[in-house]
This record gives structure tokens, C-alpha cells and sequence, in this order.
């Protein structure tokens, strides 16, 4: 019986295994760091969106790093690859932060209304992009995975 690429023993794609790999590495830290900061043990923060390092980023960077270490930096399948990256990482540090900014005041101005209202009392996400610090660490933890794997 065959198996799916996927799931061959060497993962199949080297590629594919950086991207994995970066992304549990930049949500293991972020998991990590929360660990020590909150004192808390709180598994949802390790597949939460947001927070340092960027795991959109690793895991894009991870991918490209590796398809250019396999295929080579003047390919196209590497430009695609890079191109993709750099769209993840602006769009991270800046629709999807605009997204969590605007996310926080909707979710004060609803306080506020609670206050008189009777409305919904749902919160809207509020950590969903990131700063450029938190993209620039997620771009280097993506490098180093994607050169190591």
C-alpha cells in the first residue's frame, strides 16, 4: 500500500517539513515565553495567532530558506517562494495588526455600551498581526529552521 507523501517516514518534502517545523518552533517560544510570564499552564496560546516570534513568518521564511537551499536561490520556484513570504510577513505587521488594533477599541466601545445596553458579550480577538520586531524574529527563526532542516 502506498502512503501519501506526507506521511513517508522522511516526510517526503523538505520543504514542507522547514514550513512545519519553523511554525512549531516560533509557537513552542511564544508557548514558552507565555509559560513564564503568566505562570500559567495555557495550551491555547500555542496555536494562538499573534505574539513574538511570528509563526506566519518562520514558517513562510522556513519554506522559502529551504526551497531555495534544494532548488537554489536563482530559481523561480524560490522566487514564488519569497514573494510569498514577504506578502505573509507585510500583511502580518500590517492588515492583520490594523485588524487586532481596531479589534481592541470595538471591544471598549461595547464595554461601554454594556453599561446602558443589552448587547452581545462576545469579545472580538484583539492579538491577531504583529509588530515589525515580532515578523523580523519570525523571518530569523524561519532562516535557521530552514537551513538546519
Amino acid at each position: 500500500m502506498m502512503m501519501p507523501l506526507a506521511f513517508q517516514s522522511d516526510w517526503g518534502n523538505g520543504a514542507i517539513k522547514a514550513a512545519l517545523l519553523a511554525w512549531l518552533v516560533a509557537q513552542f517560544i511564544k508557548f514558552t515565553t507565555e509559560i513564564v510570564k503568566s505562570k500559567k499552564f495555557d495550551f491555547t496560546y500555542f496555536v494562538s495567532t499573534g505574539g513574538m516570534p511570528s509563526a506566519h513568518s518562520a514558517s513562510v521564511c522556513g519554506l522559502a530558506t529551504k526551497i531555495g537551499i534544494d532548488n537554489g536561490f536563482h530559481t523561480a520556484t524560490f522566487a514564488i517562494a519569497l514573494w510569498f513570504a514577504l506578502i505573509v510577513m507585510f500583511d502580518a505587521q500590517s492588515v492583520r495588526r490594523a485588524a487586532g488594533e481596531q479589534a481592541a477599541i470595538l471591544n471598549q466601545i461595547v464595554e461601554e455600551m454594556m453599561k446602558d445596553h443589552h448587547i452581545s458579550q462576545t469579545k472580538l480577538k484583539e492579538l491577531l498581526g504583529h509588530t515589525r520586531v515580532e515578523v523580523f524574529a519570525g523571518m530569523l527563526v524561519g532562516i535557521c529552521v530552514g537551513c538546519l532542516a
